[in-house]
């Protein structure tokens, strides 16, 4: 209030409010019709001080506006601003929403697809190319004043992470660094990292949601809180909340055991009134369906949802229930205008195209407001969905959790159906830090008053561990940064080896690694004080009681090693019977889940080397494609062995069997059980034991009875405290490797990469050679495999479509278990370079192995997948859309991401690819025309 103010105070705040007019903050201000938010105001005031900043706040709570004002600041000072994303999706919104603001002459975007006036001083970008940007030297490098990295937090992504890292440490001193990051538990320690090797950078962190959020469980007809009195808002207060103990009791009812005659209470049976009573409780109590959840939202008013389903068919058969169930959330003038908006985005697809693509039942749903969004979609697709959920013209969107990175899709609520998923490799509970990303969706800024987050009752949901994950709301970033073949030349090139190493070593991998070592150190000082008691009470006052121990341990190794030497050769006996074995051969599996009467389809002998995959210990050895007399088709691992196996009868195997047909399968299963269903298998005869015979272990026996401890009437006393003596010795040791393992660890990996690129002839000590400057050009997960077979002249020669079939090895990954049926492929010259790149990996796979450079981390080359090898190659033939996805039993969207992987890749090798005396370059870009047209050229989103 002006008039309180003393004549001294109103001159200082009047100077105040002047010296604020002169920043560039206040312009900025006045270009939103909302005021900003404190820590938006405090990252702004920092960014123009010259800071870099760090910012780590909830999703949708406007992060983003300080990269905009960096934008903002470049824009002023005359300097380049390049705003990098983690996806190609993120980019292109991003980009519509700068171009809106500063018009299309002033802004650009670049990603693998796309690329849109890039020398304009405002480039969105996805990291990976301001990465290729730095190591290639650009020129559109200078003048470069801001660098904005959105959703920075992705650096602890195990694939892609490492990108972030690179360009962070490789960035002019001179560019201010912007980094936006979800909520994380360490953004202090990040920011520590950033200020080392970027200079002065202030952390700013938020918790707070810009709209509350809050937490309910849908158990039948009934809609619980999740607490009890939710009186913090999304981490506004400091109140502590107590889960709901109507939602405890209801968990307590639904999981006690169910009625049974012989239970007793207080000795006599329970009484059929109880049970009566338990029995309608339960009738109350059981997981909605999925039409029945978003009619009850509708009702509710909690509209426009998403409904995270952990699975794309998942998704797509909600989307039927819902229609199935005459659902409709769209009245007449809202379907007249979804009808026009998806008309009008879909023109340039071809009409026999949308058939093969569902269009028309995708569009009724649509018009109903209804939609599914997940990776399998066309990118066309999606992005319509996105924009009509946006305009509030889709109200129930049944999505994966890919729709929660970033992608600009608020809700009013968020619907969990399970609080497990798939993880790639077994199903797991979701984390808080993947609770919060999806639930962060809920509540629209500027919209909603609150959001809500919608969890669907399942028998065996735990109340308190759902307040857990609810209450938790960061999650600690860690990095996955590893060197790479790639990194190393492009690095040697610019630094030299030894400037090379020193860089690695300031990456946030390496400093994290190095703070670990402190509360190590701790404990092993801990750990040498222990050992002082233990040995004071294992002391023996017949002799030395260590010298006795250590007898006694010797015996017991040596009886281990004994019995798995016995073990090991089993094992190799049960593979070489392994290896005799013919397609139609009928076994019998001795254990394991598939055990019974198998007939041999495939002997499963790896290709090009029998040691199978270096790392995974099921690999090993031949793997046999079985047919079982349960008609199961399995790919069986050298587990299912552990003794020989011998042919027990032959049989033919029709050539027009087809391991896909369950009516194939169920003849020729037939077939095997009347063929061999009478043969009893012979039992396997235990050897005599190794260790009866061994003269090591008669002598340490000897020892031990002869030494002067093993008369000791505390004698096993002694030898309790010798082996905690032994055990904390042993755990101390690990503790020093380790300490040692994490010292320059980053550094090792890269010198090992080295050693391997110089005996290739890729580096010569700090010189780059024609084959390294190769290399340096192809980006990939395969770079190494990608320049060898550049190198060995395999793709010369091939087609188009034969050189995309090859190329489609070095990007596609199956999603389809291990025992998948092997890929169809091209003949002739394809399938040739197709087997030679296999047997070129093989070799590569070798080497990593004799250099210690190990998949399981992260670095090396995994082995190629021809899984994507036909669908590229009819594609680049001019096949039709419906043919190729018939064939490929693929998602579209998956085909379309998987064809722009292969013309990046195509891209890459048309660059690096030697210009005389060579067909590559010229085949790789007519393989891209060829791959660049129908539902892949006009779809704008990878």
């Amino acid at each position: 209030m002006t008039e309180d103010l003393t004549p001294a105070e109103a001159y200082a705040a009047a100077l105040a409010r002047n010296a604020e007019r002169a920043t560039a903050l206040a312009p900025f201000r006045e270009m939103y019709d909302f005021d900003l938010d404190p820590f938006q105001i405090e990252a702004c005031k920092a960014l123009e001080a010259g800071k870099g900043v760090l910012v780590a706040a909830p999703t949708g709570s406007g992060k983003t506006i300080v990269g905009e004002f960096a934008v903002h600041l470049a824009l002023t000072q005359g300097r380049k601003c390049f705003y990098t994303t983690p996806i190609k999706a993120l980019s292109n919104q991003k980009y519509a929403d700068l171009v809106k603001r500063y018009g299309a002459d002033k802004v650009g975007l670049l990603t693998g697809d796309n690329s849109v006036n890039g020398d304009a001083p405002i480039v969105v970008m996805t990291t990976e190319v301001l990465r290729n940007m730095l190591y290639a030297g650009s020129q559109a490098l200078s003048g470069l004043g801001y660098v904005v990295m959105d959703e920075v937090h992705y650096l602890s992504d195990r694939f892609r992470g490492a990108v972030w890292e690179e360009v962070i440490i490789h960035l002019p001193e001179s560019v201010t660094l912007v980094s936006l990051s979800a909520t994380v538990s360490n953004a202090e320690e990040f920011g520590d990292w950033l200020d080392t090797v970027r200079g002065d950078t202030e952390v700013i962190v938020s918790e707070s949601r810009p709209v509350p959020l809050w937490q309910h469980v849908l158990a039948g007809r009934r809609m619980y809180d999740l607490f009890e009195e939710e009186t913090d808002h999304g981490g506004r207060g400091a109140s502590r909340r107590e889960v709901n103990p109507d939602l405890l009791r209801l968990a307590r009812t639904e999981n006690t055991r169910t009625y049974n005659p012989r239970d007793r209470r207080r000795g006599k049976m329970v009484r059929e009134a109880d049970r009566e009573r338990e029995r309608r409780q339960r009738s109350r109590i059981w997981t909605p369906g999925r039409p029945e959840v978003i009619d009850r939202l509708d009702t509710e008013g909690l509209l426009p949802a998403i409904t995270f389903i952990f699975s794309r068919a998942g998704c797509e058969a909600a989307v039927q229930q819902c229609l199935y169930a005459g659902l409709r959330l769209n009245d007449d003038d809202a379907r007249q205008r979804v009808r026009e908006i998806v008309e009008e985005r879909t023109a340039s697809i071809p009409a026999e195209d949308l058939h093969v693509l569902g269009y028309y039942e995708w569009l009724e749903a649509l018009e109903r407001g209804i939609a599914a969004h997940h990776a399998g979609m066309l990118p066309t697709f999606k992005e319509v969905v996105e924009e009509l959920f946006v305009r509030g013209l889709v109200k129930a969107v049944f999505a994966t959790e890919t729709l929660a990175l970033g992608i600009n899709m608020p809700a009013r609520s968020v619907v969990l159906e399970k609080l497990v998923k798939w993880n790639g490799e077994q199903h797991a509970d979701i984390t808080p830090g993947e609770y919060t990303q999806l639930t962060g969706r809920a509540g629209r800024r500027g919209i909603d008053v609150e959001g809500h987050a919608v969890v669907l009752w399942q028998r065996g949901l735990d109340p308190g561990h759902l307040a857990g994950l609810a209450g938790t709301r960061t999650y600690p970033l860690r990095s996955s940064f590893k060197p790479s073949y790639n990194m190393a030349v492009n690095l040697v090139d610019q630094f030299g080896r030894h400037r090379s190493r020193e860089l690695l070593e300031t990456s946030f991998a390496q400093f994290q690694a190095d703070r670990s070592v402190v509360g190590i150190s701790r404990q092993v000082q801990k750990n040498e004080e222990g050992l002082e008691g233990y040995r004071e009470g294992m002391t023996c006052h017949l002799g030395d009681f260590e010298e006795y121990a250590l007898l006694r341990r010797d015996l017991k190794d040596r009886e281990t090693e004994l019995a798995k030497q016995g073990a090991a050769q089993r094992r190799a006996q049960a593979a070489s019977s392994l290896e005799k074995l013919k397609p139609g051969d009928v076994i019998h599996v001795p254990t394991g889940k598939f055990a019974g009467l198998a007939l041999v389809l495939d002997p499963g002998i790896p290709a090009g080397r029998t040691n199978g995959h270096r790392g995974f210990e099921h690999h090993d050895g031949p793997r046999p494609l079985v047919l079982t007399a349960e008609r199961q088709v399995k790919r069986l691992a050298s587990i299912d062995f552990p003794v020989p196996v011998e042919a027990l009868e032959r049989m033919r195997i029709p050539k027009s069997f087809n391991p896909r047909s369950p009516q194939s399968r169920r003849d020729l299963a037939s077939a095997l059980r009347s063929k061999a269903g009478h043969i009893n298998p012979d039992r396997h005869r235990k050897n005599r034991s190794a260790a009866a015979d061994d003269r090591e272990i008669a002598r340490l026996r000897t020892a031990i009875r002869a030494h002067p401890c093993h008369g000791c009437d505390e004698r096993e006393d002694h030898a309790r405290w010798a082996e905690r003596y032994h055990r904390l010795q042993r755990d101390t040791r690990q503790l020093e490797r380790r300490i040692e393992g994490r010292t320059n660890t980053i550094a090792r990996t890269f010198d090992r990469i080295v050693a391997l690129l110089t005996e290739l002839d890729y580096l010569r000590g700090d010189e780059v050679t024609d084959n390294g400057k190769r290399l340096a050009r192809l980006y990939g997960e395969l770079d190494l495999l990608a320049s060898e077979c550049l190198r060995d002249r395999v793709w010369e020669g091939l087609t188009p479509p034969e050189l995309a079939a090859c190329v489609s090895a070095l990007v596609y990954e199956s999603r389809q278990a291990d025992d998948a049926v092997a890929p169809k492929l091209p003949t002739g010259n394809a399938k040739a370079a197709l087997g030679e790149m296999v047997r070129i990996w093989g070799r590569l796979d070798a080497l990593e192995e004799e250099f210690k450079i190990n998949q399981a981390e992260g670095v090396g080359q995994r082995e190629p997948d021809l899984g994507f090898a036909w669908a590229a190659y009819q594609w680049a033939s001019d096949n039709s859309l419906d043919q190729v996805l018939r064939e490929a039993e693929m998602p579209a969207g998956d085909f379309v991401r998987w064809c722009k992987q292969v013309i990046d890749v195509l891209g890459q090798i048309a660059a690096a690819a030697p210009k005389e005396n060579s067909t590559v370059a010229k085949n790789a870009r007519k393989a891209v025309d060829s791959l660049l047209r129908g539902v892949v050229a006009y779809s704008s989103v990878g």
